[in-house]
């Protein structure tokens, strides 16, 4: 493993020690014969970090790799060692720090090579603290974020395709949601409202596993309001795109039972939110 000269923190460390001692000598508090031994130097503390690491010790690697960046701050180890406390504090489920150690890292060395792995663990970080469905979905906004950053800015990167993996999940979580409290005002009737949620799912998320719901929830929601046009656009789209879908066949009964049928009219806004849809 290369090793990385410290002349300049050494410069500075022995331009600033007579003042150091002077006032350590002058503090009674202070025992000036233990402050040499409380400073490893970098490259054994980053070494022993990662040894720690391959032998399961995860906590006492975490502390290691914190030793070097708080001793030595303006070494290369120091910055290897920030993005593999970020990593530790993933591994131990610290999620906060982990992203708060990632979000440094980009901050200090957004060009470096290991640019696109701080980002990655940034993302998982949030990815750990998804909630199910029925709660609220911050982190699965801030999952995909993260993950689209690592997709756009480090698109050559070997954590592409498992970022594109957990934003496909985040969106299914984002749409979920909608989908929960869109159900729920059209429960009660509240048709306006449930209508809105379901767009949302419609226009934002239309590659995720909700949109035939999510269709076929707006044939049922203009229905009941009486609006037949969009109503009978929503189940066009929807037979279009999933023809043997259970939901569409719930939608075409449920015209039928009014006498109408699925028909797209080309300048409703569920047309056009159609065309992102597969098959179109």
């Amino acid at each position: 493993m290369k090793k990385t000269a410290r002349i300049v923190y050494l410069t500075l460390f022995a331009a600033a020690s007579p003042v150091v001692l002077s006032a350590c000598q002058s503090d009674p508090d202070i025992d000036i014969t233990k402050l040499t031994g409380e400073t490893e130097p970098a490259d054994k503390l980053y070494n022993q970090g990662l040894a720690n690491l391959n032998a399961g010790k995860v906590g006492e690697a975490s502390r290691k790799f914190e030793a070097v960046d708080r001793q030595h701050p303006f070494s290369e180890e120091a910055r290897k060692a920030l993005v593999m406390s970020a990593f530790t504090n993933y591994r131990q489920g610290r999620n906060e720090e982990a992203i708060a150690a990632g979000k440094r890292y980009l901050n200090l060395y957004p060009g470096s090579e290991d640019a696109a792995y701080a980002q990655y663990i940034v993302g998982l970080a949030y990815w750990k603290q998804i909630p199910s469905v029925t709660q609220d979905q911050r982190a699965s906004a801030q999952t995909l974020e993260a993950m689209q950053a690592v997709v756009e800015n480090y698109p050559d990167s070997e954590y592409v395709e498992d970022a594109q993996t957990k934003m496909r999940f985040a969106r299914d979580q984002l749409a979920g949601k909608e989908m929960q409290v869109g159900r729920y005002y059209l429960e009660r009737k509240e048709y306006i409202a449930a209508a809105s949620r379901f767009r949302v799912v419609v226009e934002k998320y239309p590659m995720t596993n909700q949109i035939e719901e999510a269709l076929a929830r707006l044939v049922e929601t203009y229905y009941a309001m009486g609006v037949d046009t969009e109503a009978q656009t929503a189940a066009a789209v929807l037979g279009h795109n999933y023809p043997d879908s259970q939901w569409y066949a719930d939608s075409y009964k449920l015209l039928q039972s009014k006498g109408l049928e699925p028909r797209e009219n080309t300048g409703s806004w569920i047309s056009r939110a159609g065309k992102n849809l597969l098959g179109v």
